[in-house]
C-alpha cells in the first residue's frame, strides 16, 4: 500500500496518493506500534506527500514525529533520523522559520559528514542544502564555500555529467561564484 502510494506520488496523482499513505500508516501503528521504523517511514511519506500538496501547517506534526520517533528508536546519528532531521528543516525554511531551520540544517550535515562521510551522496545532499539556506540569509561566503565544497563532491563521486553535479554548476554560475 505504502509502495504504491509511493509510485502514484512519483506519478504526480497526489490526492490518489494520500488515503494509501493514511491507510498504510494506520496498518503499521496497529500491527507494528507507533515507535517501529516501518511505522516512522510511512509517517515520513506521509508528511512529503503532504509538503508536496502544499499543506506544510498538516505536515509538519508528522515530520517532527518522526525526527523524534527516530532518534529514540535509531539514534540520533543514524541515516533515516538524519533525513528526517533535514526534511524537517526543509519545511522549516519553506515556512519562513529560519530560525528554527538552520540548527537542523547544520547538525543533518554534521550527523552525515560523521556517518556517512563527506563523499556521500547524502551527505552532498545536506550540503546542497544548507548551502541554499545560507544563501537565503545572504550569508553568501560559506553558502559559496559550501557549494564549492558540494560540488567537488558531486564532480568526484556522481560525475560531471549527474543531474545533481550540473545544477549545482549551473546554480554557482547564476550567482557568479568559481
Amino acid at each position: 500500500m505504502n509502495n504504491l502510494a509511493g509510485l502514484l506520488q512519483a506519478q504526480g496523482t497526489l490526492d490518489e496518493a494520500r488515503p494509501l499513505y493514511e491507510q498504510a500508516l494506520e496498518g503499521y501503528r496497529r500491527t507494528l506500534g507507533s515507535s517501529h521504523p516501518h511505522t516512522l517511514t510511512s509517517m515520513s511519506n506521509l508528511a512529503g506527500l503532504l509538503e508536496a500538496q502544499g499543506k506544510l501547517d498538516e505536515a509538519r506534526p508528522l515530520y517532527e514525529q518522526a525526527l523524534e520517533g527516530r532518534r529514540r528508536t535509531l539514534g540520533s546519528s543514524h541515516p533515516d533520523t538524519l533525513s528526517s532531521m533535514n526534511n524537517l528543516a526543509d519545511l522549516l525554511g519553506a515556512q519562513g522559520k529560519l530560525d528554527e531551520a538552520r540548527p537542523l540544517f547544520e547538525q543533518a550535515l554534521e550527523g552525515r559528514r560523521r556517518t556517512l562521510g563527506s563523499s556521500h551522496p547524502d551527505t552532498l545532499g545536506s550540503m546542497w542544502n544548507l548551502a541554499l539556506f545560507l544563501e537565503v540569509v545572504k550569508e553568501r561566503a560559506a553558502a559559496a564555500a559550501l557549494l564549492r565544497e558540494c560540488l567537488e563532491g558531486r564532480q568526484r563521486v556522481l560525475g560531471p555529467n549527474h543531474p545533481s553535479t550540473i545544477k549545482c554548476k549551473e546554480y554557482m554560475d547564476k550567482l557568479g561564484i568559481e
